[in-house]
Protein backbone atom coordinates (compact mmCIF):
# COMPACT_ATOMS: atom_id res chain seq x y z
CA UNK A 1 0.00 0.00 0.00
CA UNK A 2 1.72 3.19 -1.04
CA UNK A 3 1.59 5.86 1.61
CA UNK A 4 -0.09 8.37 -0.62
CA UNK A 5 -2.60 8.31 -3.04
CA UNK A 6 -2.56 10.03 -6.44
CA UNK A 7 -6.00 11.24 -7.40
CA UNK A 8 -7.35 12.32 -10.36
CA UNK A 9 -11.18 13.93 -10.78
CA UNK A 10 -12.35 13.71 -14.09
CA UNK A 11 -15.29 16.80 -14.10
CA UNK A 12 -14.23 18.90 -11.31
CA UNK A 13 -16.69 21.71 -11.67
CA UNK A 14 -19.87 20.19 -10.82
CA UNK A 15 -21.38 19.74 -7.78
CA UNK A 16 -20.08 16.15 -6.99
CA UNK A 17 -16.55 17.09 -7.95
CA UNK A 18 -16.18 19.99 -5.77
CA UNK A 19 -17.28 18.01 -2.98
CA UNK A 20 -14.47 14.96 -4.02
CA UNK A 21 -12.58 18.40 -3.61
CA UNK A 22 -13.37 19.25 -0.46
CA UNK A 23 -13.14 16.03 1.30
CA UNK A 24 -9.93 14.62 -0.78
CA UNK A 25 -8.06 18.16 0.23
CA UNK A 26 -8.56 17.30 3.84
CA UNK A 27 -7.32 13.56 3.79
CA UNK A 28 -4.03 12.81 4.93
CA UNK A 29 -3.44 10.05 2.74
CA UNK A 30 -4.39 11.87 -0.89
CA UNK A 31 -2.54 14.15 -2.98
CA UNK A 32 -4.79 15.66 -5.90
CA UNK A 33 -2.61 15.13 -9.05
CA UNK A 34 -4.64 16.42 -11.84
CA UNK A 35 -8.89 17.71 -12.00
CA UNK A 36 -10.28 18.01 -15.67
CA UNK A 37 -12.75 19.91 -17.13
CA UNK A 38 -15.13 20.53 -20.12
CA UNK A 39 -13.55 22.04 -23.21
CA UNK A 40 -14.31 25.40 -22.58
CA UNK A 41 -12.78 25.49 -19.45
CA UNK A 42 -9.50 23.74 -19.98
CA UNK A 43 -6.61 26.18 -19.41
CA UNK A 44 -8.58 27.95 -16.36
CA UNK A 45 -8.17 27.76 -12.51
CA UNK A 46 -10.88 26.15 -10.82
CA UNK A 47 -11.25 29.66 -9.01
CA UNK A 48 -11.84 31.33 -12.02
CA UNK A 49 -15.11 29.00 -12.60
CA UNK A 50 -16.00 29.14 -9.03
CA UNK A 51 -14.80 32.56 -7.24
CA UNK A 52 -15.17 31.68 -4.05
CA UNK A 53 -12.09 29.07 -4.39
CA UNK A 54 -9.88 32.01 -4.98
CA UNK A 55 -6.66 31.59 -3.08
CA UNK A 56 -8.02 28.19 -1.48
CA UNK A 57 -7.80 26.19 -4.24
CA UNK A 58 -6.80 27.56 -7.83
CA UNK A 59 -5.92 24.08 -9.34
CA UNK A 60 -5.58 24.51 -13.13
CA UNK A 61 -8.15 22.76 -15.33
CA UNK A 62 -6.70 20.31 -17.67
CA UNK A 63 -8.15 18.09 -20.82
CA UNK A 64 -9.47 14.34 -20.06
CA UNK A 65 -6.55 13.48 -22.35
CA UNK A 66 -3.76 14.68 -19.83
CA UNK A 67 -4.76 11.39 -17.49
CA UNK A 68 -2.15 9.77 -20.12
CA UNK A 69 0.90 11.86 -19.30
CA UNK A 70 0.18 11.26 -15.16
CA UNK A 71 0.96 8.89 -12.78
CA UNK A 72 -2.29 8.00 -11.22
CA UNK A 73 -3.91 6.08 -8.67
CA UNK A 74 -7.53 6.16 -8.77
CA UNK A 75 -9.69 8.72 -10.97
CA UNK A 76 -13.29 9.54 -9.70
CA UNK A 77 -15.26 10.00 -12.63
CA UNK A 78 -17.85 12.87 -11.87
CA UNK A 79 -19.16 12.59 -15.08
CA UNK A 80 -22.54 12.60 -16.51
CA UNK A 81 -24.35 9.33 -17.63
CA UNK A 82 -23.07 8.49 -20.66
CA UNK A 83 -19.67 10.33 -20.86
CA UNK A 84 -18.42 8.17 -17.67
CA UNK A 85 -18.71 4.82 -20.16
CA UNK A 86 -17.00 6.35 -22.86
CA UNK A 87 -13.68 7.16 -20.59
CA UNK A 88 -13.84 4.02 -19.11
CA UNK A 89 -13.46 2.60 -22.89
CA UNK A 90 -10.79 5.09 -24.13
CA UNK A 91 -8.93 4.49 -20.95
CA UNK A 92 -9.65 0.68 -18.93
CA UNK A 93 -8.80 0.22 -15.59
CA UNK A 94 -5.20 -1.06 -15.79
CA UNK A 95 -3.70 1.78 -15.38
CA UNK A 96 -5.25 3.05 -12.73
CA UNK A 97 -8.56 2.37 -10.62
CA UNK A 98 -11.99 4.16 -11.33
CA UNK A 99 -14.70 4.88 -9.20
CA UNK A 100 -17.32 5.93 -11.13
CA UNK A 101 -20.28 8.74 -10.02
CA UNK A 102 -22.73 8.29 -12.44
CA UNK A 103 -25.00 5.29 -13.76
CA UNK A 104 -23.12 3.58 -15.93
CA UNK A 105 -21.68 0.62 -14.36
CA UNK A 106 -24.47 0.24 -11.87
CA UNK A 107 -27.01 -2.42 -13.60
CA UNK A 108 -26.97 -4.59 -16.08
CA UNK A 109 -27.36 -3.54 -19.94
CA UNK A 110 -30.62 -4.48 -20.52
CA UNK A 111 -31.82 -2.53 -17.71
CA UNK A 112 -29.19 0.12 -18.72
CA UNK A 113 -30.44 0.34 -22.27
CA UNK A 114 -34.57 0.59 -21.08
CA UNK A 115 -34.07 3.20 -18.21
CA UNK A 116 -31.71 5.01 -19.83
CA UNK A 117 -32.56 4.81 -23.46
CA UNK A 118 -29.07 4.37 -24.15
CA UNK A 119 -26.97 1.53 -25.47
CA UNK A 120 -24.39 1.03 -23.44
CA UNK A 121 -20.44 1.04 -25.61
CA UNK A 122 -18.30 -1.43 -23.14
CA UNK A 123 -21.02 -3.48 -21.57
CA UNK A 124 -18.40 -6.40 -20.60
CA UNK A 125 -17.43 -3.63 -18.31
CA UNK A 126 -20.34 -3.51 -16.52
CA UNK A 127 -19.88 -7.33 -14.89
CA UNK A 128 -15.90 -5.86 -13.78
CA UNK A 129 -17.76 -3.06 -11.84
CA UNK A 130 -18.36 -3.98 -8.03
CA UNK A 131 -21.77 -1.99 -6.23
CA UNK A 132 -19.72 0.21 -4.08
CA UNK A 133 -21.78 0.42 -0.76
CA UNK A 134 -19.54 -0.52 1.87
CA UNK A 135 -22.59 -1.99 3.97
CA UNK A 136 -23.12 -4.43 2.02
CA UNK A 137 -20.34 -5.32 -0.53
CA UNK A 138 -17.40 -4.56 1.48
CA UNK A 139 -14.92 -7.29 1.03
CA UNK A 140 -15.90 -7.37 -3.37
CA UNK A 141 -14.48 -3.23 -2.77
CA UNK A 142 -11.23 -4.38 -1.10
CA UNK A 143 -10.25 -5.94 -4.29
CA UNK A 144 -12.47 -3.78 -7.11
CA UNK A 145 -10.44 -2.02 -9.61
CA UNK A 146 -13.60 -0.48 -11.16
CA UNK A 147 -16.20 1.04 -8.50
CA UNK A 148 -19.64 1.83 -8.93
CA UNK A 149 -20.87 4.01 -6.87
CA UNK A 150 -24.52 3.92 -5.53
CA UNK A 151 -27.08 6.61 -6.81
CA UNK A 152 -28.49 9.21 -3.84
CA UNK A 153 -31.79 7.98 -3.75
CA UNK A 154 -31.05 4.42 -4.26
CA UNK A 155 -28.56 4.94 -0.77
CA UNK A 156 -31.00 6.58 1.10
CA UNK A 157 -33.32 3.38 0.38
CA UNK A 158 -31.64 0.28 0.16
CA UNK A 159 -29.62 1.25 3.53
CA UNK A 160 -32.85 0.77 5.69
CA UNK A 161 -33.98 -2.03 3.35
CA UNK A 162 -31.20 -4.37 3.06
CA UNK A 163 -31.03 -5.22 6.52
CA UNK A 164 -34.92 -6.38 6.54
CA UNK A 165 -34.86 -8.67 3.61
CA UNK A 166 -31.51 -10.39 4.66
CA UNK A 167 -33.48 -11.20 7.85
CA UNK A 168 -36.39 -12.51 5.47
CA UNK A 169 -39.00 -10.24 7.30
CA UNK A 170 -40.42 -7.73 4.19
CA UNK A 171 -43.13 -8.73 1.42
CA UNK A 172 -40.69 -8.19 -1.28
CA UNK A 173 -43.63 -7.61 -3.72
CA UNK A 174 -45.12 -4.25 -1.02
CA UNK A 175 -42.47 -1.70 -1.56
CA UNK A 176 -43.09 2.05 -1.63
CA UNK A 177 -40.35 4.13 -1.48
CA UNK A 178 -41.17 7.81 -1.18
CA UNK A 179 -38.33 10.66 -1.33
CA UNK A 180 -37.55 14.11 -1.72
CA UNK A 181 -34.35 15.48 -2.38
CA UNK A 182 -32.51 18.85 -2.37
CA UNK A 183 -31.93 20.59 -5.99
CA UNK A 184 -27.95 19.71 -6.26
CA UNK A 185 -28.84 16.21 -6.82
CA UNK A 186 -30.00 17.51 -10.26
CA UNK A 187 -26.25 18.72 -11.53
CA UNK A 188 -24.63 21.71 -11.26
CA UNK A 189 -26.42 23.39 -14.76
CA UNK A 190 -29.34 25.29 -15.37
CA UNK A 191 -32.72 23.78 -15.92
CA UNK A 192 -35.83 25.30 -16.24
CA UNK A 193 -37.24 22.75 -13.70
CA UNK A 194 -34.34 23.59 -11.13
CA UNK A 195 -34.33 27.45 -11.84
CA UNK A 196 -34.69 29.55 -8.54
CA UNK A 197 -38.24 30.74 -8.91
CA UNK A 198 -39.40 27.28 -9.88
CA UNK A 199 -38.17 25.37 -6.86
CA UNK A 200 -38.35 28.52 -4.10
CA UNK A 201 -41.51 28.20 -2.28
CA UNK A 202 -42.31 24.71 -4.47
CA UNK A 203 -42.30 21.13 -3.79
CA UNK A 204 -43.20 18.96 -6.64
CA UNK A 205 -43.09 14.80 -7.34
CA UNK A 206 -41.29 14.13 -10.55
CA UNK A 207 -40.71 11.06 -12.93
CA UNK A 208 -43.60 8.83 -11.79
CA UNK A 209 -42.76 5.05 -12.64
CA UNK A 210 -40.12 5.93 -14.63
CA UNK A 211 -36.66 7.69 -12.85
CA UNK A 212 -33.77 5.64 -13.65
CA UNK A 213 -32.53 4.70 -9.85
CA UNK A 214 -35.34 2.20 -9.42
CA UNK A 215 -33.84 -0.50 -11.32
CA UNK A 216 -30.99 -0.17 -9.26
CA UNK A 217 -32.84 -0.01 -6.22
CA UNK A 218 -34.01 -3.49 -7.35
CA UNK A 219 -31.49 -5.22 -8.39
CA UNK A 220 -29.44 -4.82 -5.79
CA UNK A 221 -32.47 -5.51 -2.97
CA UNK A 222 -33.13 -8.39 -5.41
CA UNK A 223 -29.35 -9.90 -4.77
CA UNK A 224 -29.59 -9.17 -1.23
CA UNK A 225 -33.19 -10.97 -0.56
CA UNK A 226 -32.97 -13.97 -3.32
CA UNK A 227 -35.83 -12.45 -4.37
CA UNK A 228 -37.61 -10.41 -7.33
CA UNK A 229 -38.23 -6.86 -5.75
CA UNK A 230 -39.95 -4.75 -7.92
CA UNK A 231 -40.60 -1.12 -5.69
CA UNK A 232 -42.60 1.49 -6.12
CA UNK A 233 -40.58 4.34 -6.09
CA UNK A 234 -41.45 8.33 -6.25
CA UNK A 235 -39.27 11.14 -6.47
CA UNK A 236 -39.78 14.71 -5.05
CA UNK A 237 -38.22 18.10 -5.21
CA UNK A 238 -37.79 20.06 -1.95
CA UNK A 239 -36.92 23.61 -2.47
CA UNK A 240 -33.61 22.73 -0.31
CA UNK A 241 -29.82 22.66 -1.65
CA UNK A 242 -28.70 19.43 -0.10
CA UNK A 243 -30.17 16.51 1.56
CA UNK A 244 -32.20 13.78 0.74
CA UNK A 245 -35.21 12.38 3.05
CA UNK A 246 -36.94 9.19 2.42
CA UNK A 247 -39.90 7.84 4.01
CA UNK A 248 -40.28 3.63 2.99
CA UNK A 249 -43.42 1.72 3.44
CA UNK A 250 -43.04 -2.12 3.76
CA UNK A 251 -45.09 -5.41 4.85
CA UNK A 252 -43.92 -7.94 6.88
CA UNK A 253 -44.39 -11.77 5.95
CA UNK A 254 -44.82 -12.23 9.45
CA UNK A 255 -46.10 -10.10 12.97
CA UNK A 256 -43.43 -7.96 14.12
CA UNK A 257 -42.65 -4.99 16.78
CA UNK A 258 -41.09 -1.91 16.57
CA UNK A 259 -38.52 -3.37 19.30
CA UNK A 260 -37.33 -6.50 17.15
CA UNK A 261 -37.05 -4.52 13.69
CA UNK A 262 -34.70 -1.99 15.61
CA UNK A 263 -32.85 -4.96 16.90
CA UNK A 264 -32.45 -6.41 13.18
CA UNK A 265 -31.04 -2.92 11.97
CA UNK A 266 -28.73 -1.95 15.22
CA UNK A 267 -27.01 -5.68 14.94
CA UNK A 268 -26.40 -5.15 11.59
CA UNK A 269 -24.84 -1.56 11.53
CA UNK A 270 -22.83 -2.34 14.59
CA UNK A 271 -19.60 -2.49 12.58
CA UNK A 272 -20.77 -0.01 10.04
CA UNK A 273 -19.51 3.50 11.23
CA UNK A 274 -21.60 5.95 8.81
CA UNK A 275 -25.31 4.54 9.49
CA UNK A 276 -26.80 5.43 12.58
CA UNK A 277 -30.23 3.68 13.80
CA UNK A 278 -32.08 6.58 15.79
CA UNK A 279 -34.99 6.41 18.28
CA UNK A 280 -36.44 9.99 17.15
CA UNK A 281 -37.85 11.09 13.77
CA UNK A 282 -34.58 12.43 11.64
CA UNK A 283 -34.28 15.30 9.50
CA UNK A 284 -32.13 16.87 6.64
CA UNK A 285 -30.40 18.84 8.77
CA UNK A 286 -29.18 15.85 11.53
CA UNK A 287 -26.53 14.37 8.64
CA UNK A 288 -26.23 17.47 6.67
CA UNK A 289 -22.20 18.06 5.39
CA UNK A 290 -21.36 14.35 6.70
CA UNK A 291 -20.88 10.94 5.23
CA UNK A 292 -23.81 9.77 7.89
CA UNK A 293 -27.14 8.14 7.19
CA UNK A 294 -29.72 8.35 10.00
CA UNK A 295 -32.51 5.56 9.98
CA UNK A 296 -35.64 5.47 12.17
CA UNK A 297 -38.10 2.73 11.92
CA UNK A 298 -41.61 2.54 13.55
CA UNK A 299 -44.59 -0.84 13.45
CA UNK A 300 -48.35 -0.60 13.27
CA UNK A 301 -48.57 -3.83 14.44
CA UNK A 302 -52.67 -4.08 13.58
CA UNK A 303 -52.32 -2.82 9.56
CA UNK A 304 -49.06 -4.57 9.47
CA UNK A 305 -46.84 -2.41 8.02
CA UNK A 306 -43.47 -1.00 8.57
CA UNK A 307 -42.18 2.50 8.23
CA UNK A 308 -38.96 3.10 7.61
CA UNK A 309 -37.33 7.06 7.53
CA UNK A 310 -33.68 7.96 6.35
CA UNK A 311 -31.72 10.87 5.63
CA UNK A 312 -28.47 11.62 3.95
CA UNK A 313 -26.23 14.46 2.69
CA UNK A 314 -27.24 13.60 -1.54
CA UNK A 315 -23.57 15.39 -1.75
CA UNK A 316 -21.91 13.16 0.41
CA UNK A 317 -22.71 9.55 1.77
CA UNK A 318 -25.45 10.07 -1.45
CA UNK A 319 -22.40 10.40 -3.85
CA UNK A 320 -18.55 11.95 -2.84
CA UNK A 321 -18.31 10.84 0.77
CA UNK A 322 -19.17 7.42 -0.37
CA UNK A 323 -16.75 7.43 -3.11
CA UNK A 324 -14.25 8.38 -1.11
CA UNK A 325 -15.27 5.82 1.37
CA UNK A 326 -15.00 3.58 -1.11
CA UNK A 327 -11.67 4.81 -2.10
CA UNK A 328 -10.13 3.70 1.51
CA UNK A 329 -11.46 0.42 1.33
CA UNK A 330 -9.70 -0.14 -1.63
CA UNK A 331 -6.29 0.94 -1.07
CA UNK A 332 -6.63 -0.63 2.78
CA UNK A 333 -7.15 2.38 4.67
CA UNK A 334 -9.72 3.31 7.70
CA UNK A 335 -12.66 3.30 5.86
CA UNK A 336 -13.44 6.78 8.09
CA UNK A 337 -10.17 8.50 7.34
CA UNK A 338 -11.20 11.71 5.56
CA UNK A 339 -14.46 11.33 6.80
CA UNK A 340 -15.12 11.99 10.23
CA UNK A 341 -16.92 15.43 9.75
CA UNK A 342 -19.39 16.37 11.82
CA UNK A 343 -23.05 17.13 10.30
CA UNK A 344 -22.83 21.08 9.97
CA UNK A 345 -24.35 23.50 12.58
CA UNK A 346 -28.11 24.30 11.75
Amino acid sequence: MNNIIKVAIIGGTGYTGLELLRILSQHPNVKIELITSEPDHVGKTLSDIHPYLHGIANFKLFSINEIKSRDIDVAFLALPHGISMKFVKEFGFNKFNIIDLSGDFRITEKEYNKWYQNNHICPDYIDEAVYGMPELFFNDIKEAKLISNPGCYPTSAILPLAPLFKAKLLDPSTIIIDSKSGVTGAGVKAKQSTHFPGVNENFLAYSIFSHRHTPEINQVLSYKSKSTVNVLFTPHLLPLNRGILSTIYAKPIHRINKNKVYEILKSYYSIHPFVNIVDKLPGVKDVCGSNYCNIYADVDEDKKIIVLVSVIDNLIKGASGQAVQNMNIMFGYDQVTGLKALPLVP
